[in-house]
């Protein structure tokens, strides 16, 4: 069997960027991956505005609701709420290979070719010099870090209140996308509100996005088609595959889909890796010299508790507390939906109180439309007729404002593996996650200080929606950054304590996890973990 010089696992976000590092510094890289990939719908989706398509497309119901009405399911809103059919790929397999326990954590993973990040919001926020210590991570590397990712991606932003949490220091920045009527009238009220908003720590602009608003490297700018939860039409936003794709034409790189990875042992210097093969079920293994992980804080989890034999450990992990709030803006409503717009983030509200950027909740600003209003009637306390009736009137002024909190470590936020005969990997991961008293009224003071900055914006918040924890799909932490040698930890450069050559290229080190936009981050570190085995 040969022995590959590095093997990647995982291409999501940060699997992706790793392996771009190493391959363009002229590694020899193997990615091993879940691999799933949508096979019905991209090919029917055409390139046209929601509201053409709405209007003269008559098999519009395959991927709008699924060719099962797979779209179209009870019970209520939570994590992955805005996977329609065209993504719910992202997820495929993931119950049959990655089985979760828990009766207080429902968190999203994937198994798909990208990962997570085929469904990404495209937010992204730098995390400030006190955060990243915070998180463990080196603020002058990750800076530099910042700006590579950057540059390979393209990010749209805005010199306004929000830069300084979002794109900050960043260059080569393209102007930000056009703002809907709803939240045009609320940044016109935050002009006239601001002093008192940013005496009580509010700072309210346009989101930082990993979406082009110019041509860019091979990539077309935004159509503003609003078919972003549909279509990658153009590769306008950037995803993951789009990376995966050009390494694939390099002579140095070689994908393998359809593998789920399980463990790996390291002897006389080479790391053998075995996993299933996702088709057959059947085990097959693989050689490297170097091992670097990017399968998700959950995913990585797994893999390390798998590889060190033990059944009594207990991971520590984070997971950003999630509340939205539907609210109106009475302004708006009854008003035309312009034609051409996009489904992602409009506005970041940001709170920080003691302005040190260095304890910041997060809330994003959106408008609602090509998800389609029958997601929404579930919540609308009324039967089915007069809501629909009622929605159409107020879809126009409606806001969806999605506040994230800034997370730290507690006693009763842990995962664990179990034995399960049932499961193709013969084991189980299991989740226990539960707010201290104190984070329970912290939350609230927070959210009761949000609704009032939304009241004082001109929108009136109509009740707040808990999904539930991991709904964020913000996750971390579960292997610590440490300088000591502990179990279960990782030095700063990514490399697993106890190992020589088996590196973590995703949030699994991190030790705080800031409210903004966690994927910039970490793709970031990723990239730094790269670049140090690059280097050596």
């Amino acid at each position: 069997m040969s022995v590959n010089e590095y093997i990647v696992v995982g291409s999501g976000a940060t699997g992706s960027m790793a392996a771009q590092t190493l391959v363009e510094a002229g590694a020899q890289v193997l990615m091993l991956d879940g691999g799933q990939r949508d096979e019905r719908y991209a090919g029917i989706i055409p390139d046209k505005p929601f509201l053409d398509i709405r209007r003269t497309e008559a098999a519009q119901h395959r991927y709008f609701l699924g060719d099962t009405l797979e779209s179209v399911v009870p019970g209520p809103v939570g994590a992955g709420a805005q996977l329609t059919p065209p993504r719910q790929f992202i997820t495929a397999e993931v119950s049959r290979f990655l089985p979760l326990v828990s009766e207080s954590f429902f968190p999203l993973e994937s198994l798909a070719l990208g990962g997570l990040g085929n469904g990404w919001g495209l937010g992204c926020g730098v995390f400030s010099d006190a955060e990243l210590s915070k998180a463990g991570l080196a603020p002058n590397a990750m800076r530099a870090a910042y700006q590579t990712v950057a540059t390979r991606v393209g990010i749209s932003a805005c010199e306004d209140d929000a830069l300084p949490y979002t794109s900050a220091y960043l260059e080569g920045i393209m102007p930000p996308l056009p703002l809907d009527p709803a939240p045009e009238r609320v940044l016109r009220r935050y002009s006239r509100k601001r002093n008192a908003l940013r005496a009580a720590g509010f700072h309210l602009g346009r989101p930082a996005l990993a979406l082009l608003t110019r041509d860019y490297d091979g990539r077309r700018a935004t159509a503003l088609h609003d078919m972003d939860f549909y279509s990658d039409a153009g590769r306008s936003a950037w995803r993951p595959w789009i990376v995966i794709d050009k390494l694939k034409a390099m002579q140095n790189f070689t994908y393998t889909g359809d593998f789920v990875v399980t463990r790996f042992r390291e002897e006389d210097g080479v790391v053998n890796v075995v996993g299933l093969d996702v088709k057959t079920q059947l085990e097959r293994s693989y050689q490297c010299r170097s091992l670097v992980l990017a399968a998700g804080t959950l995913g990585t989890a797994r893999i390390v508790l798998r590889s060190s034999g033990e059944r009594n450990v207990r991971l520590p992990f984070l997971s950003n507390p999630y509340t939205y709030v539907p609210s109106i803006v009475p302004g708006s409503l009854g008003k035309a939906v312009p034609r051409k717009k996009a489904s992602l983030c409009q506005l970041v509200l940001l709170h920080d109180p003691q302005g040190k950027h260095d304890d910041v909740a997060q809330a994003g600003i959106y408008t609602y439309h090509s998800l389609l209003m029958f997601r929404l009637l579930r919540e609308v306390p009324l039967n089915y007729v007069d809501a629909r009736v009622l929605m159409r009137y107020l879809l126009s002024g409606l806001l969806i404002v999605g506040i994230f909190h800034p997370e730290q470590y507690s006693e009763e936020k842990l995962l664990w593996l179990e034995d399960d005969a049932q499961s193709p990997t013969r084991d189980c991961l299991h989740a226990t996650y539960r707010l201290s008293a104190g984070e329970v009224a912290q939350i609230e003071a927070r959210e009761r200080a949000f609704l009032g900055a939304i009241r004082t914006l001109g929108a009136w918040p109509l009740k707040r929606i808990h999904p539930g924890h991991g709904s964020s799909v913000h996750y971390a932490g579960t292997l610590p950054f440490s300088e000591d040698a502990r179990p279960h930890s990782l030095a700063p450069s990514g490399r697993l304590h106890g190992t020589k050559a088996i590196y973590v290229a995703d949030g699994s080190g991190f030790r705080y996890l800031p409210a903004k936009g966690l994927t910039l981050s970490l793709m970031a570190q990723a990239h730094l973990v790269a670049s140090g085995l690059a280097r050596r």
